[in-house]
């Protein structure tokens, strides 16, 4: 049975939703969360039943921001620190988009690139 998108998720929950890299014996890095929590203040996970964390949908999204800044954009915490604390709205949602949208694009120029030289080749093979 899957949880709502509203409900609270449990900190490996959220590491599978980020899509964080499994180390080699397939344990999910929930230390990066961990340690993403003492560097942004903003990260506030709620702390029930012996010590264990669960975040919101407000958090989680926090999360993916931070991910992203710092995975894909290769941020410095220091960098990503400076945007969060401003509080300026950069729309990353947005720039995330429009990064994925550029490489999908990419990928499809790539596809075509690769067709056309197939059938470059297959012409001059039938010669």
């Amino acid at each position: 049975m899957d949880k709502s998108d509203s409900a609270y998720k449990t900190i490996g929950e959220v590491a599978r939703i980020l899509n964080l890299k499994s180390n080699d014996k397939g344990a999910l890095p929930t230390h990066v969360i961990r340690f993403w929590e003492t560097q942004f203040k903003q990260i506030k996970p709620k702390i029930l039943n012996s010590n264990r964390r669960y975040y919101d949908e407000k958090t989680i999204n926090l999360l993916k921001k931070v991910k992203f800044l710092l995975k894909d954009q290769g941020m410095t915490i220091k960098g990503v620190k400076k945007i969060l604390n401003n509080e300026v709205s950069l729309k990353l949602d947005e720039i995330a988009d429009k990064s994925i949208k550029a490489e999908n694009l990419k990928n499809k120029l790539l596809n075509i690139s690769n067709k056309l030289k197939e059938l470059k080749n297959g012409k001059k093979n039938t010669r």
